[in-house]
């Protein structure tokens, strides 16, 4: 049996034995074959049955439920969707209002789901603190954030400027600048959300067989080593493990994500770092860091990875002194009475990152092919609305889900943006991280010369661009 609970410190908590289901052993003939048991292949069959019993689905899993990136990843349950604003720009004001809301409600969403199905994953809609809290330049990048939110006709019920005395009421940082808060933002374990939804999907009548890596797949079929599976449907959820399934590793990188979790933390420790209400929170530099108090008290602290050269999957997640250290020095910054604190569990995952960083929800009627990814990191929120999407465009249903400037109905996988090819990739991917990290050391350094500041921003700020 393979160390499961290693995974992460989410798995090493469970309360169950972490058994894997019977894998495929013989011929199956299914309405709808799902590649992948993470929240996105979960989510799907979830709405399907919901809305059509008696379809037959089988969701086919290479490991078992959680192993991926929905096992592994920060906790955050976002109402967005990675580069929204870009999406929903050219939209009129009234459909741009009403996607937004769309997007606003998926913790709510979630959290129907979960008290239906009786799924405790210690949920917890405390919204989300957007920090300016190590530098001065983050201050001005998160006011200038917030002006676009508004005017795209957002405002304070959505994204609210905090000053530094507002923060503190939430979070004490080290150096507070001010930030944004948003409400529509959930905490979660995310091991005990997707362990809970495989539950909830078998008590409907999916069948899940794990430890059956898919080999091969196309329309109408996939193929594990011992057996076959014909259906109507195919959906391969499998996100950043898509280099596994040719041809999706064109259309979506594989990066990595590295994340701490600190010993659990006294109820003093806390009262000077607040976070009460179950927050997640972010300081604001391009290094794309995240964290929030677990239930039982612990910070988890994330920040990116990187990237493998011809996108090779990264495998061994027992971090490097370095990369833990990295980690501990962007928390310490924002909480310096934690520098010596003791990490228990360092992990990471893979993650999927389409290009331009556009998510998407594609339906092939023509070819029975349907999927949802590109998240970015953002998977636990855009999942269960990319579950919900793909539902209704199997079942043909017309709905505002199927509208959105997202979804690609009555197309093939020839719409997807591919990635360059190598060296180019890997070349391009490191040279843009090189100017964050350059960025990042730069307006740390309160010593730096205000021209060395304005030309690393402006570096950073071009290889985003760049990016997009």
């Amino acid at each position: 049996m393979p160390a499961w609970r290693t995974i992460s410190l989410w798995m090493d908590q469970l309360d169950e034995p972490l058994l894997a289901r019977p894998a495929l052993e013989r011929d199956l003939d299914v309405d709808v074959a799902i590649i992948g048991a993470g929240y996105t292949g979960l989510w799907t069959a979830y709405y399907l049955k919901q809305q059509k019993p008696d379809l037959s689905i089988a969701i086919v899993e290479a490991q078992t439920a959680g192993f991926g990136a929905s096992g592994r990843n920060g906790g955050w349950l976002m109402g967005n969707l990675l580069g929204e604003d870009r999406l929903l720009a050219d939209l009129p004001a009234e459909e741009r209002r009403a996607s937004y809301n769309l997007l606003h409600s998926i913790p709510d969403e979630v959290e129907i789901v979960l008290e239906r199905e009786g799924i405790d994953c210690d949920y917890r809609k405390g919204g989300v603190l957007y920090c300016a809290a190590r530098y001065p330049e983050q201050e001005a990048s998160l006011r200038q954030y917030l002006d676009d939110l508004h005017r795209q006709g957002l405002n304070d019920s959505h994204y609210r400027w905090l000053s530094p005395e507002q923060l503190a009421q939430q979070i004490r940082v080290a150096k507070p600048y001010g930030g944004i808060y948003a409400p529509h933002v959930a905490t979660i374990h995310p091991a005990k959300l997707v362990r809970g939804l495989a539950r909830a999907v078998e008590r409907l009548g999916v069948k899940i067989y794990e430890n059956s890596p898919v080999t091969h797949w196309q329309s109408g079929s996939l193929r594990t080593a011992k057996a076959s599976v014909r259906s109507r449907w195919v959906v391969p959820a499998v996100e950043g493990y898509s280099v596994t399934l040719p041809p999706l590793g064109r259309y979506q990188m594989p990066v990595q994500s590295l994340i701490v979790a600190t010993e659990p933390l006294s109820a003093a420790t806390w009262d000077e770092i607040g976070l009460s209400r179950g927050q997640a929170f972010s300081e604001a530099s391009r290094q794309v860091t995240y964290g929030q108090r677990t239930a039982d008290n612990r910070l988890i602290f994330g920040a990116r990875g990187g990237y493998q050269f011809a996108g090779k999957l990264r495998h061994d997640f027992d971090l490097t002194t370095d990369e833990k250290e990295l980690r501990r020095y962007l928390f310490g910054e924002l909480f310096p009475q934690l520098k010596n604190v003791q990490i228990t569990h360092s992990w990471g995952g893979n993650l999927g990152m389409s290009r331009h960083f556009k998510p998407h929800m594609l339906c092939d009627r023509v070819n029975g092919i349907a999927l949802s990814g590109g998240y970015g990191g953002e998977g636990v929120g855009a999942s269960n609305l990319g579950g919900r999407t793909l539902a209704d465009l199997i079942l043909g249903r017309d709905t505002d889900l199927v509208r959105q400037p997202w979804v690609i109905p009555q197309r093939g996988l020839d719409a997807l943006r591919a990635w360059e090819p190598e060296p180019i990739r890997w070349l391009g991917y490191n040279a843009i991280i090189r100017s964050f990290v350059h960025e990042d050391q730069t307006l740390a350094n309160p010593a730096t010369a205000p021209w060395r500041r304005k030309l690393a921003s402006g570096v950073a700020g071009f290889m985003e661009g760049f990016m997009h």
